[in-house]
């Protein structure tokens, strides 16, 4: 789901894009509020001073991860309606990983607590 315009860029996304739905909305905050009524944990990823560290967070099953723009990240008002926010631990510079890559891994360790699919 994203907010916004969104684009797939099949020469990218390659044999993904036959297999992704993609849904976009105008505003984030009433996708947000479905979601938790179905019953889903809502989890950011961003540095903030209350996160939690990616490789110690153990994540629900039925988790949406929200993640932000590239440049701003998550805002204020998105981070007050998330459950919990983590962050990737960054030593030395850059401080942070761009979008894609961060998303990447953040994904990359949902399916590595729930390798069964």
């Amino acid at each position: 789901m994203c907010a916004g315009p969104a684009k797939l860029d099949r020469r990218i996304a390659r044999d993904g894009a036959d297999t992704l739905r993609i849904e976009t909305h105008r505003t984030l905050p009433p996708v947000l509020c479905q979601l938790r009524e179905q019953g889903h944990r809502l989890v950011g990823l961003e540095q903030t001073t209350d996160s939690h560290d990616l490789h110690h967070y153990r994540f629900q099953r039925q988790t949406a991860l929200v993640v932000g723009n590239e440049r701003t990240g998550l805002t204020p008002e998105l981070l007050e309606l998330l459950d919990d926010v983590v962050e990737i631990p960054v030593w030395g510079l850059p401080y942070s990983y761009n979008v894609a890559t961060a998303t990447a891994m953040a994904l990359y360790e949902y399916c590595r607590q729930y390798p069964e699919g």
